[in-house]
């Protein structure tokens, strides 16, 4: 994930494994997506809504 994030320009400095998750009884590992800036968060958006589109398109799923 670290590496697709990094690809679009976007890095959360937190990112990592949920300790606490992995304690279950089986353990059921979580990402941590942790915190970040206002400008990583709309430059996470602004890569989601760009691969929504493209999937979107190539899938023809925008058609009504």
């Amino acid at each position: 994930m670290r590496a697709a994030l990094s690809g679009v320009g976007v890095t959360l400095p937190s990112l990592g494994l949920d300790c606490v998750s992995l304690a279950a009884d089986p353990p059921y590992p979580l990402v941590e997506l942790g915190r970040c800036a206002p400008r990583t968060a709309l430059r996470l958006a602004e890569a989601l809504t760009g691969a929504a589109g493209a999937a979107g398109g190539a899938a023809g799923c925008g058609a009504r």
